[in-house]
């Protein structure tokens, strides 16, 4: 095995998901079309604690169903901890969670049948075949034989994997072996799917093929959580964010909410071959610079929230006669975002 079996199929499926319309088609219970205005997940002053040290610290969090909803943080932060108290999977010290408006507990199997989790370490089973890999994973949830074959099939033209299905998961590319963990995951149909972090280590191609993937899930019924240390994959296809550390709420919002609540304006690049070390002072010295490098022939410049600082950058340069090339100015970037409210970067 490449993994234990249990962290892609202890908290996924859905025997009650059998008759739903296929992966293509849309995903999810028909009973979630009656929840209209309740929340596919709601936690509330969530504290988990090992020993001394608190995991996560009056915890909120509210995802809307038919979302999909980026949740983001550094190592150490509180994600893991907080998904798998959503799951059932962890007790927790203090608060509540409730998954499609009830209760989440360790016996709650019919709200369990809803969920799919495709986690960041491949969990399928190296002696099974494609297909039969994914036919392992949605019996757990689906016995019938009859009625799981044309889930099967559904997950494996969706993963594209249909040319690879005797294929064992050793022959597969990294890419390839993604999408099948992928398949497992999802061939129940669930309501709710966590992804964490699915596109780790996989070439271009192949991530561009996930993500599509996950906004057609999304656009057939799935609501999706989504976690990722990739923050142009989160700007990319998540409708709201939530950034976290230490196992508390720092911000929540759309991409563009949460760039306007920082103090980072745009970072500006200009191509120059004569920049002295007085002008590069002057430029230091300018009030909305937050920061301001020159490697010989370029200058990178990070600046503070302002209306007029390219011109004004620019006008430094004129007056010291600095040539100035090819210049950029880019606006702020989910990163930036998250470096102002955690101060530090995103670790795999």
């Amino acid at each position: 095995m490449t993994t234990e079996t249990d962290s892609n199929s202890g908290v996924g499926g859905g025997a009650n998901a059998g008759a739903n319309t296929g992966v293509n088609g849309g995903v999810g219970n028909p009973a979630a079309s009656e929840e209209t205005g309740i929340s596919a997940v709601s936690v509330t002053k969530l504290v988990k604690r090992y020993g001394d040290m608190v995991a996560l610290d009056q915890f909120d969090l509210d995802v809307h169903q038919g979302e999909i909803f980026g949740l983001l943080g550094p190592n150490g932060s509180g994600k893991t901890t907080a998904i798998n108290c959503i799951l059932a999977l962890l007790a927790y010290d203090s608060g509540t969670i409730r998954v499609f408006g009830q209760p989440m507990t360790p016996t709650s199997y019919a709200l369990k049948r809803r969920i799919g989790i495709v986690p960041q370490n491949v969990a399928v089973l190296n002696e099974l075949t494609v297909t039969e890999n994914i036919d392992y994973f949605c019996s757990l949830y689906v016995p019938k034989k009859a009625e799981r074959a044309p889930l099967v099939e559904e997950a494996i033209e969706f993963a594209g994997l249909q040319d690879f299905r005797r294929f064992r998961p050793g022959k597969l590319s990294g890419g390839l072996l993604r999408r099948l963990n992928i398949a497992c995951g999802i061939a129940h149909k669930p309501d709710l799917i966590f992804f964490d972090e699915p596109t780790v280590a996989v070439d271009p191609q192949s991530r561009n093929a996930i993500l599509e993937g996950i906004v057609r899930l999304n656009k057939a019924g799935a609501t999706v959580i989504y976690t990722s240390h990739y923050m142009e994959e989160v700007e990319r296809i998540c409708d709201r964010i939530l950034i976290m550390d230490h196992g508390r709420h720092l911000a929540l919002g759309t991409a563009d909410e949460l760039k306007a609540m920082i103090g980072t304006g745009e970072r500006i690049t200009i191509e120059t071959l004569d920049l002295t070390d007085d002008t590069l002072a002057a430029v230091r010295a300018l009030g909305f610079v937050i920061e301001a490098n020159y490697d010989g022939t370029q200058l990178d410049v990070r600046c503070g929230r302002g209306e007029h600082n390219l011109v004004d950058l620019l006008g430094v340069l004129r007056a010291a006669g600095a040539s100035v090339g090819h210049l950029t100015s880019q606006p702020p970037t989910l990163n930036d975002v998250f470096l102002e409210l955690t101060g530090k970067a995103l670790r795999d």
